[in-house]
């Protein structure tokens, strides 16, 4: 392949930050009156287990360190559906690679996949929850509110799906999904809602972020508004998503997929892929071709999602846990999104074969390319001329770092990598 220049740019993204992160924590518990009403030494469940979360153990400790001060005794429970190979150690060991640890928190960590039926909404779907949470004196939801992978709706993802699926275990995620990603919105709401009238909920402390992964605001949610509140803080989240720099693109070089990016491995929101038999593809943005290159360690070998790329590398393929990825592909039934992409030996080859796949008349000069380090950080990013082009007529307001060429080592790897800007230290 003749030698294709790349400009790396920095996008601009609204940027709303939340600073005093411990003092807001103490301040949304402690105006609460479902925690002002328990008695002094009761147990709290605190929830724990969504990956890619800013600032996720401090808060943990903080939400910890704020209920020991009103005299109560917090504990934390990994709530997370299938992950973790659907085991209690599996889910301990996903905490611990998130940097949650009993130390770290200042808290007991309760892990298990046994689940208490509760109840059953007006619909038939049973209701189950952790049995350590359950059997708690009170229960505190914390999440990270945002737009969902597999579905659309008034809530997707975040405290109502961490009641329904993450509480629910494996019994609990298999039965919302089965009824396919259209009745997603409505199983979550429905659950969650019986969840809540059913068991000791407490509150919700809601975690919303910018474009460029930070704490945006921690807002606490009272069982009587929850729903409601919860909508609210999905349409700030929404506003503040990253995006890529153009709708539409040729090749899409993505650096390393992961759940820790992305519970669908890549965010189908910003490459515009869904991959699901039930929903289609969104107009924009139009990426024709998507190459993935490797797979994040702190992903544990679940690839779910890779098979939202056209091309991927040996080096990816080898880290597949296939057990890990097949048992949270069939428990999301997105089965489309965990089959295999053309493999090829190296980095080079994948990408250069898919350039070639776009057809026989393709001119590096016309070609839209975007390399990113995820589909989580998109502030840095590398593309071509007619990218750069395309944003001066839309008026996206970017910063040029630097260009350099699409080049390769001698390993036939990348020499120009995103993921050391991008990467949360």
């Amino acid at each position: 392949m003749a030698v294709l220049e790349m400009i790396e740019i920095e996008q601009v993204f609204p940027a709303k930050r939340l600073t005093g992160i411990k003092a807001k924590v103490y301040e949304e518990i402690k105006k609460n009156p479902e925690i002002q009403g328990l008695a002094e030494g009761a147990e709290i469940a605190i929830t724990a287990g969504s990956r890619g979360i800013a600032n996720i153990v401090q808060i943990l400790r903080d939400t910890v360190s704020a209920l020991k001060a009103l005299g109560y005794r917090p504990f934390l429970v990994p709530a997370m559906g299938s992950h973790g190979g659907a085991t209690a150690e599996g889910q301990r060991e996903v905490l611990k690679h998130l940097g949650i640890t009993e130390e770290a928190v200042g808290a007991e960590i309760r892990s298990s996949m046994e689940v208490e039926l509760i109840a059953h909404t007006e619909d038939g779907v049973p209701v189950y929850m952790d049995k350590h949470a359950y059997h708690a004196d009170g229960i505190v939801v914390v999440n990270r509110v945002k737009t969902h992978t597999n579905f659309r709706g008034k809530i997707e993802s975040g405290l109502s799906k961490m009641v329904t699926i993450g509480l629910g275990k494996i019994k609990g995620a298999s039965f919302v999904h089965s009824n396919g990603a259209q009745h997603m919105a409505r199983n979550i709401e429905k659950v969650s809602k019986c969840a809540i009238e059913n068991a000791n909920i407490l509150m919700g402390l809601a975690i919303v972020e910018n474009a460029y992964d930070e704490t945006a605001d921690i807002v606490g949610v009272a069982r009587d508004e929850w729903h409601d509140k919860e909508a609210e803080l999905l349409k700030e989240a929404k506003a503040m998503m990253p995006s890529l720099p153009v709708d539409q693109i040729d090749i899409l070089i993505v650096e390393a997929m992961g759940k820790i990016y992305s519970g669908a491995g890549m965010d189908p929101n910003i490459i515009g892929r869904w991959r699901m038999d039930d929903m289609p593809d969104p107009e924009v943005p139009d990426v024709k071709r998507i190459v993935v290159l490797d797979l994040d360690h702190q992903s544990f070998g679940n690839a779910q999602g890779v098979g939202l790329a056209d091309f991927t590398t040996r080096k990816l393929f080898d880290k597949i846990n296939l057990h890990a990825t097949y048992t949270n592909a069939l428990t999301s039934t997105s089965l489309q999104r965990a089959m295999i992409p053309f493999i090829y030996p190296t980095e080079k080859e994948a990408i250069e074969t898919a350039v070639k796949s776009l057809g026989p008349d393709v001119s590096l000069q016309t070609l839209k390319v975007v390399q990113i380090p995820n589909t989580l950080h998109l502030k840095r990013v590398l593309v071509s001329k007619p990218v750069v082009e395309e944003m001066e007529r839309a008026r996206r307001e970017y910063k040029v770092i630097k260009t350099c060429n699409l080049a390769f080592d001698q390993h036939k790897e990348l020499v120009h990598r995103l993921l050391v800007y991008n990467r949360r230290c």
